[in-house]
């Protein structure tokens, strides 16, 4: 399915390929929408310089962990429809992530794609535990983390939140230990 390069074929309309820095302005398009940041408007990217971070870690993180976030992009078209992805935090855990175009929203892309990413994720180190944390209120992602095998874990306020009534859920593909549940809220 992949090869060296970290390419996926997902469906036939969808191509996930890693991240090169020719992708930083397409997906700061996305990342500044705030109609894709509806459940945390607090994280929208407001300046190029931290998408281009983002962007640039990822390709970091790929070389140093063997997999990071992908690009999602049209198949047809080649457009970036955003990215997903599986990384290493705090060295105890895979995070799963992705954030899509408010256009590519809605069309089951992020289950797709997201199962894809746990997969690779399970095979790549598979002593790590994947978890995906989210807000309460965000049942889109809540859908996509169940679909991909993961299952809630904890559910508690979510510390430094502006808003103060924010409850952060983890979803995890196994019971977490304490340490790794202290990761992930961290």
């Amino acid at each position: 399915m992949g090869n060296e390069r970290g390419y996926e074929s997902v469906l036939s309309d969808i191509r996930l390929d890693p991240p090169t820095t020719g992708d930083i302005e397409p997906l700061h398009e996305i990342y500044r929408d705030p109609q894709v940041w509806t459940h945390l408007p607090s994280s929208r990217h407001t300046d190029l310089a931290t998408t281009t971070a983002m962007v640039t870690s990822w390709i970091d993180a790929w070389e140093r962990d063997g997999l990071a976030a992908w690009i999602v992009r049209d198949v047809v078209s080649r457009e970036v429809l955003g990215h997903v992805g599986c990384s290493v935090r705090n060295e105890t855990f895979w995070n799963l992530g992705y954030r899509l175009a408010a256009n590519a929203q809605g069309r089951g892309i992020a289950s797709r794609v997201s199962k894809v990413a746990v997969n690779r994720a399970q095979l790549v180190v598979p002593e790590l535990p994947v978890i995906a944390y989210l807000l309460e209120h965000n049942h889109a992602s809540a859908r996509v983390a169940e679909k991909c095998g993961l299952i809630l874990r904890h559910r508690a306020p979510d510390a430094g939140n502006p808003g103060p009534s924010a409850i952060r859920l983890v979803y995890a593909d196994r019971k977490l230990s304490d340490d790794e549940l202290r990761a992930a809220l961290a």
